[in-house]
């Protein structure tokens, strides 16, 4: 009766948990997969799943793992609450939408299940960011998808039609999973066993996974947990397999020596004897079992198999690497701390941690020219080896000197400065837009330059400061509610066709411009009838989203796709507004006040050298206002170009602070400007001012003439 009673008590307490409603998200479900664990905090009545917790737009791990709820601090956890209850779900249109999408622009809100009916995106990494279904992320198909067409984890048919419900692997193309499949199968195999089912690849696939939303615990495989699972493991084979065995207690029977100790196969272990029923002496421990030794007879000698680690000592040896860096709290706790917002430099700079010094790609550059500059960055790209976290090791044919940084930065200078003049741009200097060009997608030039681009940027090219505000709004939804303009269109024929339609004074010439542009109209589906004046703004607008954005959609794509390399896109959608200036133009001059400022002066420890050196810093600011205003032979961006081998500060900013020190020459007619090494400007101590600005000019413009001649 007691034990009845027991069971009905335990089953009332399971029940009552069941119930228990998330704070967060308001739903009972207790689902792993899909919510993660349920926990409650009974003396802070405070229930909570736990992915709902990690996904909250406003809370983080501000305390130790054993404080709170994993490190969310209560206090925290209660403040994201009330924080929430006065958001209202953009999906259900009730109140406590927890989840924001990480767009700084966008006001979609939900709670996470309803975000997972509205696909959004939640990726558990970093400052773990959500994603709406209009700025999540996407994958490719590069390829046609191979024949059988199923899914690899429960086989069941499947559409090669990539979307928010299909995800391929992104080492193999082959292989394609429902997303609640790969989930289950993620959820179960962890991160030490979770990998394609078909290539096995694990690093692309769980990186990949993770970023299109796939929940991976930073825990050991389900299977490898359970208790005893592996048991068998830890036993030896036991028994003899004699034809006639002589022991009176069994085959079983064995001693740990004497005539009943039982000896194994030594080929394949699953087989034994006792020493007495195969007649070994007590030396004797080399026995082969009858079917290991017809295998070999037809050998002249029989060869041990290679030494391998058994099962066991390899779970051994998982556990050991797990317990260093996974949690011991908790099996699937993973870290979501906040991080202050940060510049497109350090984030670029961050980016740059990928770059691999030891390890090079050679860039040969014909010539030294512009010409071959885009030719010699695509044939690079184009190698089946090619590993943008290689350092760029650029060469130039008739280059005698060879210095590498110098080599380097202007290649990049120069490569960015001609991808905006390829055949996929158009529109005017400085506010470029992509164009739609047959054979650009055919050769799939669209990813190409995006990877150029993404590639320039991470190894310390300048700013691209080339795109359109429109084409920056296709690309990373910034600025918010920008609507694109005649100016986007450029200088075209299209563009003064529509113009005439926007400048329409009267209906009459309205309908007029419209007949003369009735071609691209009816291409882009805009051609219709209108009785009034006042339509002519919706019918522009129609026109510019077709012809800017909507025609464009795949190069877009494979544009977002190359700019992908190194992670550069998923940085800059993430800090658009950061990034801005980075990718849009004017570029900001450079003047005598910034010259200035770039560069560290090394003054000697000397008194009298110190004062020969004051006088030259001034004969320098005074150089580099006269050079601002045209007064020289050089500019400040030849000089900049003289001192650090670029005429702009990279995107990325300097990696060592450039720095300017002095030369004190015996003899002045051989004091000239030196910059041996990159980054570093040595400036003569000179009698004159117009000895200074003599030299200065000299050098500057021979370097210009002769730097790869």
């Amino acid at each position: 009766m007691k034990a009845i009673q027991e069971e009905s008590t335990e089953i009332k307490e399971m029940k009552h948990d069941k119930d228990l409603i998330c704070s967060l998200c308001k739903r009972s479900d207790n689902c792993l997969e899909k919510y993660g664990e349920k926990i409650t905090l009974e003396q802070h009545k405070l229930t909570v799943h736990y992915i709902c917790l990690l996904v909250s737009s406003g809370v983080f791990q501000r305390g130790e793992e054993h404080e709170g709820i994993h490190g969310f601090l209560v206090n925290d956890i209660k403040k994201e609450i009330r924080r929430s209850s006065k958001l209202k779900c953009t999906h259900c249109k009730k109140h406590g939408a927890s989840v924001g999408c990480f767009i700084r622009t966008c006001r979609q809100m939900v709670h996470m299940p309803c975000g997972i009916e509205q696909e959004f995106i939640f990726q558990f990494t970093d400052s773990f960011p959500s994603y709406c279904k209009k700025h999540a992320p996407i994958q490719t198909c590069v390829s046609s998808p191979s024949l059988p067409l199923s899914c690899s984890v429960c086989l069941e048919p499947i559409e090669p039609v990539l979307s928010y419900n299909v995800l391929k692997c992104p080492a193999c193309h082959g292989s394609w999973f429902h997303r609640a499949c790969v989930q289950q199968y993620a959820h179960s195999a962890a991160m030490f066993f979770c990998k394609c089912t078909l290539c096995n690849n694990k690093d692309q696939f769980q990186q990949e996974m993770i970023r299109m939303g796939i929940y991976i615990p930073e825990r050991d495989a389900s299977w490898e947990l359970e208790e005893n699972a592996f048991g068998e493991l830890l036993q030896v084979y036991q028994q003899c397999d004699a034809s006639k065995c002589l022991s009176q207690k069994g085959r079983k029977h064995c001693t740990l020596s004497g005539v009943w100790e039982i000896i194994r196969c030594m080929l394949c272990g699953s087989r034994g004897t006792h020493r007495r029923c195969s007649s070994l002496k007590f030396y004797e421990t080399d026995w082969t079992c009858a079917e290991c030794k017809a295998a070999v007879e037809e050998k002249n000698s029989v060869t041990l198999p290679n030494y391998t680690k058994s099962p066991l000592a390899e779970r051994q040896e998982r556990k050991r690497l797990f317990k260093g860096c996974i949690s011991n709290l908790h099996p699937s706790l993973i870290s979501k701390r906040q991080c202050l917002p940060a510049t497109s430099t350090e984030i670029l700079m961050g980016l740059a941690c990928q770059i691999s010094q030891q390890q090079c790609t050679e860039v040969l550059v014909e010539d030294g020219n512009d010409d071959e500059v885009v030719k010699a960055a695509l044939a690079v790209c184009r190698q089946s080896d090619f590993n943008p976290c290689y350092t760029l090791s650029v060469k130039f044919s008739k280059d005698k000197l060879n210095n590498k940084l110098r080599n380097q930065r202007w290649f990049l200078r120069h490569l960015v400065y001609n991808l905006q003049t390829s055949e996929i741009f158009g529109g005017p200097d400085g506010a470029k837009n992509l164009v739609l060009n047959s054979r650009a997608l055919r050769d799939d030039l669209y990813f190409e330059v995006g990877s150029l681009l993404a590639i320039s940027l991470v190894h310390g090219g300048p700013l691209v400061s080339f795109f359109s505000p429109a084409l920056y709004h296709s690309l990373f939804s910034y600025p918010k509610d920008y609507r694109p303009t005649l100016q986007d269109l450029g200088d075209n024929v299209l563009a003064h066709k529509i113009r005439r339609i926007a400048d329409a004074n009267s209906i009459s010439q309205m309908r007029s411009a419209m007949l003369s542009a009735r071609e691209y109209l009816e291409a882009a589906g805009c051609w219709r009838k209108v009785s009034k004046l006042s339509e002519k703004d919706m019918l522009v607008e129609d026109v510019l989203s077709f012809y800017l954005i909507i025609r464009l959609q795949l190069p877009l794509q494979r544009f977002r796709e190359g700019l992908r390399t190194l992670g550069v896109f998923e940085q800059v959608q993430m800090c658009a507004e950061s990034f801005y200036s980075v990718f849009c133009g004017p570029v900001e001059r450079m003047t005598a006040k910034s010259i200035l400022e770039l560069f560290t002066i090394r003054f000697s420890e000397e008194e009298d050298l110190k004062a020969k050196e004051n006088t030259a810093i001034n004969f320098w600011e005074q150089y580099l206002h006269e050079c601002e205003e045209g007064q020289c032979a050089t500019s400040i961006e030849d000089i900049l170009t003289f001192a650090t081998a670029t005429d702009t500060v990279p995107a990325i900013g300097f990696n060592t602070t450039p720095t300017l020190s002095f030369l004190d020459s015996p003899d002045p007619t051989f004091g000239f400007p030196q910059s041996h090494s990159v980054n570093h400007l040595i400036l003569p101590i000179l009698p004159s001012y117009e000895v200074f600005k003599k030299h200065l000019d000299y050098a500057v413009c021979q370097f210009s003439v002769m730097q790869y001649i």
